[in-house]
């Protein structure tokens, strides 16, 4: 078979992503990393960024990703690895970053599409804690002392803030400027959206914290402790930042409400919200206003999540736009931002 080349001397054509196959970043790790040789480097998993699963010579395993490149800027590793570095020192179960040749947390890759950052992580065993009310208590507990213990933290500054613009505002103007979507569901795009804006103006007062900014319950792994006490183990901070304890406690109501495709919490997701928000508070207290907050944020979460596909639009299409389920979602949010936060 023939493959046709260019031939009129016009400039190669340009990548948008491109997928860096495990032997590639295997070398890029042996060389820049403190890590000795390794034996294995597969690609686990392709998507908003690359996983790899690292196996050393010494049996050891890491995680390496690979940053995907943003349309809102820079990745935010910088902040991300060192408020790692400082939670893991203060004793917060969580992967944390190791350490590239010269002391440096990450390095960039050249990738055919420009330069994407690859941060090196501990590998955590177990999994996540799934329907298992204790092993939900206890990742809300270990979420609180990521919150505490990142009170104290003075490394570098974040270059994004968790705030309603991040949230809401922006995703909301990306979303708008896809051609395909129709008049119908812009007018409950932005219908929703000044309802939230209009609930945003009554919340005042809310808590700030150190978001991890994706605790909807499958970047968490479980394990047994000494003496047999579960343990939560955090990673995944990449989506984290400077932003609202209502937020960072909606996206796991967020994910329950959206993965049985609910238009309220059933008695099981509110069984499962119960226990997460015991265990949160068996570490630290919600105040009433956050509390009362966090119903906005899960419709505000949707908002955030649809932006950040429309932002990634030139690699991973308009399929999820055309098809029935981003109505759908969206339908589900506008049953959601009247509710009011489950009781707890």
């Amino acid at each position: 078979m023939m493959l046709a080349t260019q031939t009129d001397g016009s400039s190669p054509i340009r990548a948008v992503y491109s997928t860096i196959g495990g032997d590639e970043i295997r070398r890029v790790l042996e060389q820049t990393f403190e890590i000795g040789p390794i034996d294995d480097c597969t690609l686990l998993q392709s998507g908003f960024n690359d996983i790899y699963e690292v196996a050393l010579a010494d049996r050891r395993r890491c995680i390496a990703r690979l940053s995907s490149r943003l349309e809102r800027g820079a990745p935010n590793v910088d902040y991300e690895t060192a408020l790692l570095q400082h939670l893991k020192r203060a004793g917060a179960a969580v992967a944390a970053p190791w350490v590239a040749n010269g002391g440096a947390l990450s390095v960039e890759v050249a990738a055919p599409e420009g330069p994407r950052s690859l941060v090196v992580f501990d590998f955590l065993v177990g999994k996540p804690p799934g329907d298992d009310l204790t092993d939900i208590a206890v990742m809300g507990a270990e979420l609180a002392r990521i919150h505490v213990l990142s009170r104290d933290y003075e490394g570098p500054p974040s270059n994004y803030q968790l705030d309603f613009d991040h949230l809401l505002r922006r995703p909301l103007a990306r979303l708008l400027a896809i051609k395909d979507i129709d008049e119908e569901v812009r007018g409950v795009l932005n219908s929703i959206a000044l309802s939230l804006e209009e609930r945003i103006a009554t919340l005042n007062d809310l808590q700030p914290v150190a978001c991890h900014g994706d605790c909807h319950g499958w970047n968490t792994h479980m394990n047994d402790g000494p003496e047999g006490a579960r343990v939560a183990s955090f990673f995944d901070f990449d989506d984290g930042g400077p932003g609202y304890l209502a937020y960072d406690l909606a996206v796991y109501l967020w994910n329950n409400l959206l993965g049985w495709q609910l238009e309220r919490p059933d008695e099981k997701v509110e069984t499962k919200w119960r226990h997460f928000v015991t265990g949160y508070r068996t570490v630290a207290p919600i105040p009433p206003a956050d509390f009362e907050a966090i119903m906005a944020f899960v419709s505000i979460r949707h908002f955030w999540l649809m932006g950040e596909y429309a932002s990634r639009l030139h690699r991973m299409g308009l399929g999820v736009f055309r098809g029935p389920w981003f109505r759908k979602n969206f339908e589900l949010v506008n049953q959601w931002h009247s509710l009011a936060t489950p009781n707890v």
